[in-house]
């Protein structure tokens, strides 16, 4: 499955961004795919992840923030991004895996991700 990222860019604090993540295809009926972010010297983080279910997580530092969701007939996975801090500065990877991915808090390091998209860049001012 290919992955490509889009809708990064820079804000103010405060304000809104809407990533979007279109993928090839799904590749089963069964999956789950994920927001990660990764800030220059820091480790990836978990952001956020969907089942196919339709069963979602957050990282508790996006929690009440950020909103992921996903339009099936567009094959699209979406991250709505309200509220953001500087500390929301990272870059910003979707990923999918098998729906087992989702069923354990190991989806915030993103285990059992097998596919990754290139990033998009999001920069918060203050």
């Amino acid at each position: 499955m290919q992955l490509v990222e889009s809708g990064g860019g820079s804000v103010q604090a405060g304000g809104s961004l809407r990533l979007s993540c279109a993928a090839s295809r799904y590749t089963s009926s069964n999956y789950c795919m994920g927001w990660f972010r990764q800030a220059p010297g820091k480790e990836r983080e978990g952001v956020a992840i969907i089942a196919s279910g339709g069963g979602t997580a957050y990282g508790e530092s996006v929690k009440g923030r950020f909103t992921i969701s996903e339009d099936n007939a567009k094959n699209t996975l979406y991250l709505q991004m309200n509220s953001l801090k500087p500390e929301d500065t990272a870059m910003y990877y979707c990923a999918a895996g098998p729906v087992e991915a989702c069923y354990s808090r190991s989806w915030l390091y993103g285990l059992r991700f097998g596919d990754w998209g290139q990033g998009t860049q999001v920069t918060v001012s203050s």
